[in-house]
């Protein structure tokens, strides 16, 4: 990855999840390369694509719980 800044790189390699991201999706590294401004772009990107967000954690504990709830409203 040349003209990416090293902390960048670094932080990339350290998140599987972002790295696989870009060497499937060029274009992220298109624009991580021409300004290092744009990989907090980036990072709310994957964010909300795989659903790492604290918003996307709270809506998952909360269909889990729905789910829990009718599984033991059925059982009774």
């Amino acid at each position: 990855m040349i003209n990416m800044d090293e902390l960048i790189v670094k932080d990339l390699l350290k998140k599987k999840d972002y790295y696989r991201y870009l060497k499937e999706n060029s274009e992220w590294v298109k624009l991580l390369r021409r300004d290092k401004l744009n990989y907090k772009n980036f990072i709310k990107y994957i964010k909300k694509k795989y659903k790492l967000r604290v918003q996307d954690k709270v809506e998952n504990v909360f269909e889990n719980l729905e789910v829990l709830s009718s599984v033991l409203s059925n059982i009774n």
